[in-house]
């Protein structure tokens, strides 16, 4: 399934990043912001389609993923999950597995997306593992998409998966924040952001 376009792709970009204080999607790594990053990463797995949902900061935000789908979400202030349920409405009906990935992962690369692609069968979502969190980047069976309607607030991604048992490909990496001056600061120590 890899490169050969038999899935769709979703960004999800809508958070405020109230913590940081600024929009963590300009947050930068060699120029590149992490949000025009998320967006070529996603674009390399050559999906059918590819979704970024916008949110916090849309204006500023919009011009620099021109060419792309972009789906606003208005009521991104209450968590991740209308994000997904805006993404899920747009994607109705199509028969896909979805890519759904996350602008604050600095660490995430074409070589962890390939493995999930490589783990994908069809029987059951596969996603990301990190400390003890299952989450994004995860390629979900489009039954699963469909569920996504039905969420509310930060918990989505766990949500989703309580009722069954999704495989996991591990990246401790990915479960990095960036939610605080801090987290960035070490960040930017660690050489995974500019300075």
């Amino acid at each position: 399934m890899w490169g050969r376009g038999g899935h769709d792709a979703v960004v999800l970009a809508a958070g405020g990043s109230a913590s940081l204080g600024k929009p963590k999607q300009l947050l930068t790594i060699s120029g590149e912001t992490l949000l025009q990053r998320a967006v070529r990463l996603a674009k390399a797995t050559c999906p059918t389609r590819l979704l970024v949902v916008l949110g916090a900061h849309a204006e500023q935000l919009a011009p620099l993923v021109t060419g792309t789908t972009i789906v606003f979400n208005p009521t991104w202030e209450t968590g991740i999950a209308s994000s997904l349920t805006r993404a899920a409405t747009a994607l109705a009906g199509r028969t896909y597995p979805v890519l759904v990935t996350v602008v604050d992962q600095p660490c995430l690369d074409p070589d962890h997306l390939q493995k999930l692609f490589a783990a994908f069968d069809g029987s059951c979502d596969v996603v990301s593992a990190y400390g003890d969190a299952l989450g994004p980047p995860a390629l979900l069976r489009p039954e699963t998409m469909a569920l996504a309607g039905t969420l509310q607030g930060d918990a989505a991604f766990r949500r989703l998966w309580a009722g069954g048992h999704p495989a996991a490909v591990r990246r401790d990496a990915l479960g990095r924040k960036l939610d605080t001056p801090e987290d960035v600061a070490d960040a930017v120590r660690a050489g995974l952001l500019d300075g």
